[in-house]
């Protein structure tokens, strides 16, 4: 077999996304046969590579990739470990041999909804790097309420401390009291960029939730702090929408949603079935 790139064949054997094995890289935290990696080094079968001093299982080709949806609660962290002892959503998911799930982008300690596993590190980082601007949609609980004029303004252009930013659609859900429900699409993932954005506009956000990342939506039926793997025509209709290559190979079984392995008082999640579908904020 032919050699590869070193952060390409990281990414496939689960290690975690191109660009994060690029990072590592350049910080020197690789090493190939006992020798400090460089950005853009190949690897080939029998080559010993660590990350971290840790020794990685190599995986040349494309493995059967996997998608895990996740309906992330409010008070879970995006990170593998954290100081300051908080869960972690890494915590619930279900365990893997040899490989390592890689999270598609992030959502903030106090934001919910739809969050994707894969592992797939390739895939990760196609539906995550900026040059693609996938669609990511949340429904907002803000006190106060919009006028039209500033629901126009979004939709041209908010600035910043980071620069510029806009919604690309954003929709009056209605509301009682003092709160107020809107839907809004935007294609960036900067920090905390709704919040950011309604606070420039004088609202504070009370409540922010996902409910779609690309073509995939938030399953309705799926509860706090539950997953759901997506069976393998659903993996290559994710796939094909991202313009890579099959690699399914024949049929395969894939586990129903699953309680979290800590224990929760929650009902388990049902299997949603057909096709993938978009879900609008209520």
């Amino acid at each position: 077999m032919e050699s590869q790139r070193l952060h390409k064949v990281l990414a496939q054997s689960g290690v975690g996304s191109r660009r994060e094995m690029e990072t590592l890289i350049e910080a020197g935290e690789v090493r190939v046969n006992g020798v400090v990696a460089q950005v853009g080094s190949q690897v080939e079968p029998g080559d010993r590579v660590t990350v971290q001093g840790r020794p990685v299982r190599l995986k040349f080709g494309e493995a059967q990739v996997r998608i895990l949806l996740y309906h992330k609660p409010e008070g879970e962290i995006v990170s593998r470990d954290d100081p300051d002892g908080r869960t972690t959503v890494f915590a619930t998911l279900p365990k893997l041999k040899g490989e390592k799930w890689v999270s598609v982008g992030r959502l903030d300690y106090n934001t919910s909804g739809l969050l994707i596993f894969t592992t797939s590190g390739a895939l990760a980082h196609r539906l995550t790097h900026p040059s693609f601007e996938i669609e990511r949609e949340y429904a907002v609980r803000v006190v106060g309420e919009l006028s039209d004029l500033q629901m126009r303004q979004s939709c041209q252009e908010i600035l910043l401390e980071d620069g510029p930013a806009r919604f690309e659609a954003i929709r009056d859900q209605g509301g009682e009291g003092t709160n107020h429900w809107y839907q809004v699409v935007l294609k960036e993932g900067r920090n905390r960029e709704v919040r950011r954005m309604f606070a420039v506009l004088g609202c504070m956000v009370g409540r922010l939730m996902r409910v779609r990342f690309g073509l995939i939506g938030l399953p309705p039926r799926l509860k706090r702090g539950h997953f759901e793997e997506l069976d393998a025509r659903a993996v290559q209709q994710v796939l094909d929408w991202a313009g890579m290559p099959p690699v399914i190979r024949g049929e395969v079984t894939v586990p129903g949603p699953r309680r979290p392995r800590t224990p929760r008082p929650r009902m388990e999640a049902q299997r949603q079935t057909g096709p993938l579908r978009k879900v609008r904020a209520r």
